[in-house]
């Protein structure tokens, strides 16, 4: 026997058996973790992507932004109008929003009623109620993440489809005829 063999004992041959059902038990705890964490990882990115994004980040990191930074992701036209500064009624509005807003941490649904169609909606309007006026009567808008970087005027229509009755009692022959479809 050379001193590097090992006695052939049927004691050693168990030991290394356990040994090698440890190890392999080990190795499977540790890929049904491993299974369990990509899972996991796979739910969260399923989560994540579910989330309202806007140009790549949520509406959470849009509210953290200050504006020159949200400025920066709005289409070419809005980012012009914004760089030069907004105008007293759309400050104005602006405002009147903040304080709705703040109501309604505190509880309280204002309506915030306006005739400024041309404003942006921004990411700290979202959730609240603002009356658009459509040039006969104000239309409430639930402002939606979605609704980013669009104008409020976009929400409330001023022109409606027409849809013709049947012709008057005082109509000519020829202003009565209709089509059999």
């Amino acid at each position: 026997m050379t001193p590097n063999e090992e006695p052939n004992d049927g004691k050693q041959k168990e030991t290394k058996t356990e040994d090698a059902t440890k190890e392999s038990s080990k190795e499977s705890s540790k890929e049904s973790e491993e299974v369990e964490d990509t899972k996991e990882l796979d739910l969260a990115k399923e989560r994540d992507r579910l989330k309202f994004h806007y140009r790549g980040h949520t509406l959470d990191a849009l509210k953290r932004m200050n504006m020159d930074e949200f400025i920066q992701l709005l289409p070419a036209r809005a980012r012009r109008s914004l760089k030069r500064g907004l105008p007293p009624r759309q400050r104005k509005l602006l405002e009147r929003l903040r304080r709705a807003y703040r109501a309604k941490k505190r509880g309280k649904d204002l309506l915030t009623r306006t005739h400024v169609r041309d404003m942006l909606i921004f990411p700290e309007m979202v959730g609240l109620k603002i009356g658009v006026y459509n040039g006969k009567q104000y239309e409430v808008v639930d402002v939606k993440p979605e609704m980013i970087g669009h104008y409020l005027g976009e929400f409330s229509l001023t022109r409606r489809r027409v849809q013709h009755g049947s012709p008057g009692i005082g109509a000519t022959r020829s202003s009565k005829y209709v089509p059999l479809k």
